[in-house]
């Protein structure tokens, strides 16, 4: 009887060892698209975009603040009643100090002792940031530049000779960092050349500025369209160059080592000036404090500008700071807007549009890759490195991760895989 019929579970149970599904044992052809892939990079994208015009604001409300404190600093006889100097080391201070209390909150990302309790571990983080030195330096010298300027130009030619800094910002990008750019954003830069010094060419009138092509001025103004771009480019190939670096570990060292180059300035000032410490930083008030706590923002925003965007964006931003400063002085003041300034306004806002509508990386996929059924592009495959406004050298990390997880897991997207990648990814810059 025990023959007739076999044993087996009761109906509705099932079986205690069930056949394993057919991708456990059977190679699989074609890899499946990741669940997770297109929010992961519709969020990276939205992070992108916030973060762009949060600078792009934050620049534009900096900038646009500076000229208002510049002239309320200003004494009863229209001059400062401080020592410049005074300004740019004050500025490099207040950004370490900044900086030293970030770390302290967030920490450097790092393991082992921080650098502020540890003077084997500030030496061991000062050489990873030594890079950073170079910038430093070409920012203290370009400090001295802007007013050595003052002597051979009027204030308005120095502007206009300064609007040669952004092409050759390009150039030094493009044999710096590697960036390509097309005709047309080469065409974008030039109209915002033009823009700007048409907006200039009304307050050039009449004057004289000397002898504007004596052998002095000439280096002078190399020096000042030149020191600043390459300090602005190789302060963002250092920043980039250790992406997983904290930002706010690469900002301390910056200020550092800006701080003691600005303080060798003062040394120096003091020495060949016969000036005494006192009267250096003599004349201050509480508006020049607030010139120091803006211009020091300024130089914080602008760490971020080149580690998560470029500096051509920060070009830009700026210019655009100035169209808002001038019409907000038009709205406040009564200024009025001349045709130059509507004129270049409109070449710049043009400028803009042909430049990011062109910014598209050679060589990075589109998010629609067949490759992986419409998911993130580029999977297994190392994308080429371009530092750009469109943050595609940040959108590689999570491409980079997604890859890894697709290669290890053999084409099976692992949930906790992915959680334990992103509990450890910072929610803050790092």
């Amino acid at each position: 009887m025990s023959g007739s019929h076999p044993v087996g579970p009761p109906n509705g149970v099932p079986p205690l060892h069930p056949r394993p599904p057919p991708h456990f044992n059977e190679p699989s052809t074609s890899k499946p698209a990741l669940a997770y892939a297109e929010p992961l990079e519709q969020a990276t994208a939205r992070h992108a975009r916030a973060w762009k015009v949060w600078l792009v604001a934050g620049d534009c409300f900096l900038i646009g603040l500076a000229p208002v404190l510049v002239h309320m600093s200003k004494g009863p006889d229209g001059k400062f009643p401080f020592h410049p100097v005074s300004i740019n080391l004050l500025v490099e201070v207040a950004k370490t100090v900044f900086a030293t209390i970030v770390l302290m909150i967030y920490g450097t990302g790092r393991p082992g002792a921080p650098l502020y309790r540890s003077a084997r571990a500030f030496v061991r983080d000062a050489r990873h940031n030594q890079l950073l030195a170079v910038p430093a330096g070409l920012y203290a010298v370009n400090n001295y530049l802007k007013f050595a300027m003052q002597l051979f130009f009027k204030p308005t030619t120095a502007k206009m000779l300064g609007n040669l800094k952004i092409l050759v910002i390009a150039v030094l990008m493009k044999w710096v960092l590697k960036r390509t750019f097309s005709v047309f954003q080469w065409e974008a830069l030039l109209l915002l050349v033009a823009g700007i010094t048409v907006n200039q060419l009304n307050y050039c009138k009449g004057g004289n500025d000397g002898d504007m092509f004596s052998g002095v001025a000439i280096a002078y103004t190399l020096g000042s369209v030149t020191v600043p771009s390459l300090a602005s480019v190789y302060n963002e190939f250092a920043l980039k160059k250790h992406m997983d670096t904290s930002v706010h570990e690469q900002n301390f060292f910056l200020y550092f080592y800006g701080a003691l180059f600005n303080l060798l300035g003062v040394l120096a000032t003091m020495a060949f000036g016969g000036l005494s410490w006192s009267a250096i930083f003599h004349g201050h008030s509480k508006v020049t404090m607030l010139l120091v706590m803006n211009n020091a923002l300024q130089g914080i925003l602008s760490s971020f500008f080149f580690k998560y965007a470029d500096t051509i964006l920060k070009k830009y931003s700026s210019t655009v700071a100035t169209i808002f400063t001038g019409i907000m002085s038009a709205a406040l003041f009564g200024h009025a807007l001349t045709l130059n300034f509507l004129i270049g306004v409109t070449i710049v806002f043009i400028s803009m549009h042909q430049f990011f509508a062109q910014g598209g990386v050679k060589g990075v996929k589109s998010a629609g890759s067949k490759a992986h059924g419409g998911s993130l592009a580029a999977f297994g495959k190392p994308l080429h490195f371009t530092p750009s406004p469109s943050l595609e050298h940040l959108r590689q990390t999570s491409d980079s991760d997604l890859a890894a997880m697709d290669g290890h897991q053999g084409g099976i997207f692992d949930p906790e895989h992915a959680h334990a990648m992103n509990a450890r990814r910072p929610l803050l810059p790092r």
